[in-house]
């Protein structure tokens, strides 16, 4: 909405979506994960969170408030996390600032440039009440800035445009000037940090379909000549896209050889069972995996967040597509869960092809198809889209769309 108002009003605008964005309550570039004495995460005073993801808008402008140099895109939030000078507002932000670190500038600078690169800090606090920093990973937040291309519907990444490349010479300095410029960055000088160096943890998640079991897989690299062992903690969460957790639906903890100068891998099965009652509309998992080298006492851990694929309405045409003309429009859909689908909502429209349109089903039984014909009269010549969607109590956020080329009589 907010883009398309910019735009009505002659200001240029794109929508911009931030993967792994952070929402960093006090923007010191620091999300702070705590651990228990198991190496586990400890929800009860782990308080930041990462996002799945997080979308603001850009509004190409000059900016005679600024130097010269930092006009053009500018990050204008229409759904801001924390209030500004005591209201809910962000922006405008010049992004070219941004980037450079001049988060000086105004407005809401600096927590547009915690978003995009706040280090994600795992630490464990003693019972003296001094906290010791097990982990930092500087690269898991603003993985991936993307916006929509123009003149279609595919992405276009511009991870760039916030941000030089992790570890450059350019990104080091873009921080220091944060830093200089008022943005916090706790140090570690006053903490014990001695991380892991010999020993390297992956985590991937299997791609899967709504509904079905997959696995994810953690893969050691043990680059040193020891033999060592891990006990590894993995936690799978049913999260809303904020990274608020609904329930923990998967617990699972092991133990591994990790042999001298070679890879181990372990899988751990997640079955459908395990998380379909409890799953939320947009089908997101959020797992956390801890390890810690027995013979050393050394933590590392990961987190990745994760998104089951949801199966697609297919949406075909038959006939002449001509104005005026009648046409028919197929619409079909297989169950893809281990249940009957109950009271099933079908919904389908496209403005100036037909009006919209909705039928019901009271079932739709286990790997079965439906097949929904009808016929139209398009009344508009033009590119047209027509959309469909699916919904019911065990699956919703189901789509299928289809462009088409209606001609003129």
């Amino acid at each position: 909405l907010f883009p398309t108002v910019l735009r009505c009003l002659g200001i240029p605008a794109r929508l911009i979506t931030n993967y792994s964005s952070a929402h960093d309550n006090n923007a010191n570039l620091q999300l702070d994960f705590f651990l228990d004495d198991e190496g586990k995460v400890d929800t009860k005073i782990t308080k930041d969170s990462v996002w799945n993801y997080h979308c603001w808008n850009e509004a190409w402008m000059t900016r005679p408030d600024l130097p010269v140099g930092f006009g053009g895109w500018q990050v204008v939030d229409g759904t801001p996390q924390e209030t500004s000078d005591g209201m809910y507002r962000c922006g405008p932000a010049s992004v070219q600032a941004i980037k450079h670190g001049h988060v000086c500038f105004q407005f809401d600078a600096p927590f547009v440039y915690a978003e995009v690169n706040s280090d994600i800090v795992y630490s464990r606090m003693e019972k003296n009440g001094s906290q010791v920093i097990l982990k930092i990973d500087t690269s898991h937040i603003g993985q991936l800035i993307v916006t929509k291309e123009v003149g279609g519907d595919g992405m276009v990444e511009i991870t760039e445009d916030y941000k030089f490349q992790e570890g450059s010479e350019e990104e080091r300095l873009a921080l220091e000037t944060a830093v200089m410029y008022g943005v916090k960055k706790q140090t570690t000088q006053d903490t014990t940090y001695q991380p892991q160096t010999d020993v390297d943890m992956e985590f991937q998640v299997q791609k899967a379909i709504l509904g079905s079991d997959f696995k994810v897989t953690i893969t050691f690299r043990n680059k040193s000549r020891n033999h060592y062992t891990a006990t590894t903690h993995l936690s799978g969460n049913i999260v809303f896209y904020t990274g608020v957790a609904k329930n923990e639906f998967k617990k699972h903890s092991f133990d591994g050889k990790l042999e001298p100068s070679s890879s181990s891998a372990f899988d751990v099965l997640i079955k459908s069972s395990e998380y379909l009652n409890d799953l939320l509309d947009q089908a997101s998992f959020h797992f956390f995996v801890t390890a810690r080298i027995n013979e050393t006492g050394k933590i590392l851990a990961t987190q990745k967040a994760t998104v089951l694929e949801i199966p697609t309405l297919m949406i075909k045409t038959q006939g002449e597509m001509v104005a005026g003309k009648e046409m028919s429009v197929t619409v079909k859909f297989t169950n893809p869960l281990k249940q009957t689908l109950e009271n099933v909502t079908l919904r389908l429209e496209g403005p100036g092809v037909l009006r919209t349109m909705k039928k019901e089903f009271r079932q739709i039984p286990v790997n079965s198809t439906l097949i929904w014909e009808l016929k139209c009269i398009p009344t508009r010549p033009g590119l047209r889209k027509l959309i469909a969607s699916l919904n019911c109590d065990a699956l919703r956020h189901v789509y299928g769309e289809l462009n088409v080329q209606i001609q003129k009589p």
